[in-house]
């Protein structure tokens, strides 16, 4: 699936980051996207605000793709697919 056919919101797999404070949201993703296979996509949902900042600066450094990003209500959701 290319980025161009993926539909909002599908996931292969989810990380629920809640509750966590920097770095931990963003190691548990690291560790969850060890265990996907290359063009899986990964939701991680946060409350963290710092998140935005590291998630936006590891998929750039790592070469994953940040496909989607939301904040609703102290949320933040992330779609990353894995490189």
């Amino acid at each position: 699936m290319t980025d161009a056919e993926w539909q909002a919101g599908a996931c292969d797999a989810e990380l629920d980051a809640c509750g966590l404070s920097c770095p931990l949201p963003l190691l548990k993703a690291k560790l969850e996207l060890n265990r996907l296979h290359s063009g899986a996509v990964l939701k991680v949902t946060a409350t963290d605000p710092g998140s935005q900042r590291d998630f936006r600066a590891f998929a750039r450094l790592a070469g994953h793709c940040l496909l989607r990003e939301e904040v609703e209500g102290g949320l933040f959701r992330y779609w990353l697919r894995k490189a």
